[in-house]
């Protein structure tokens, strides 16, 4: 299936930036455009067979000041997301300096993919910032391809869009790092979500790399999936348990999962960390209030949401702007890591 051109493909068919074609194809008269530069234009996109789609050309004359913050999430699970509000504060921030409101739309997994869609369609928002990025989402492939204004607060690899984010796999290796400088050899781990979520997968693959680089097997049976909150961690390392499978050591990629896996070590009669070490994800404020306080990875989270508001207002003023943003992240060393104990 050929592709479909782009105001990107008009702009250099036409020799001029992709601001200028989106004034001349959404027939901005408040902007003066020479008459040889618009006939440019006009007959480069005619060439291309490229024709603006119809919400595009309202979302550009008319703005609803509405961000939309999109959580691949149910309402429980954002209810329960102990990062979100430092998040939202920063998207607050950005947004006021813009002089847009935010809203925040919880959107089920299982539920129908195209329910943000009509945010935008219908000008109910003027850009999406979309959290937790899944690989099945037709709805954000057909948004972007309407050029859409659309940021990733995360990764999808070979999709072009803007996207803030912090490098998960090198933040999760230098979590299991940790554990290996101070002697574990058999860590086990659990992931934060369903693989199906890039961020998921990706904390997998760092666990995955640091093993590796010390030639030390993966273990499949020591690997679980979770689903973002406690009771998730507690079964999580519930099966873990019940495999039988020897491990000192757990990578629990999200804090909140982490604290569900701690009490369920508990419950089999394992301490943290003189059995178990634990290595958290995300560094939520009540981290270093976990019993013992919990090593963990920091995430910042006000800056990404800062980030992703100022990339997705430059998105809707058709400003320059990176492709990919990457913030950086810092391993915070408490009290449920230790030595294995010597048996």
């Amino acid at each position: 299936m050929p592709r479909r051109p782009t105001s990107a493909d008009v702009a250099t068919e036409a020799g001029v930036s992709r601001t200028t074609v989106s004034f001349v194809l959404n027939e901005r008269t408040d902007v003066k455009i020479p008459p040889e530069t618009r006939r440019r234009v006009l007959s480069a996109a005619e060439r291309l067979g490229y024709h603006l789609h119809g919400p595009a050309r309202q979302l550009a004359r008319g703005r609803s000041h509405m961000i939309a913050l999109v959580m691949r999430q149910t309402p429980e699970q954002v209810a329960g997301d102990a990062v979100l509000a430092d998040t939202l504060r920063g998207l607050a921030a950005a947004a006021r300096v813009g002089g847009s409101r935010i809203m925040v739309e919880p959107l089920s997994p299982d539920g129908p993919n195209g329910t943000y869609a009509s945010l935008l369609r219908s000008q109910h928002a003027d850009g999406l910032i979309i959290s937790g990025p899944r690989t099945d989402d037709p709805s954000l492939i057909d948004l972007l391809r309407d050029e859409f204004p659309i940021v990733l607060q995360g990764h999808l690899p070979g999709v072009p869009v803007t996207s803030v984010d912090v490098d998960n796999i090198a933040a999760a290796r230098g979590a299991v790092e940790h554990l290996l400088a101070i002697g574990h050899r058999r860590i086990a781990c659990i992931t934060n979500a369903p693989l199906v979520y890039t961020a998921a997968h990706e904390r997998l693959q760092g666990y995955r790399a640091a093993l590796a680089a010390a030639g030390i097997e993966i273990v499949d049976d020591l690997i679980v999936e979770a689903g973002f909150d406690a009771p998730s961690g507690h079964a999580a390392m519930a099966q873990l348990v019940a495999r039988d499978a020897a491990f000192s050591a757990v990578f629990v990629a999200s804090d909140v999962v982490a604290l569900g896996a701690i009490g369920a070590l508990r419950e089999a009669g394992r301490r943290v960390p003189d059995d178990v070490s634990v290595v958290g994800y995300d560094d939520i404020p009540l981290a270093r209030y976990f019993d013992p306080p919990l090593t963990t990875v920091r995430l910042p989270a006000y800056e990404l949401g800062h980030a992703a508001g100022r990339a997705l207002l430059d998105r809707i003023a058709d400003r320059a702007m990176p492709s990919r943003t990457l913030l950086p992240t810092e391993l915070i060393v408490r009290a449920s890591t230790a030595p294995p104990a010597r048996t």
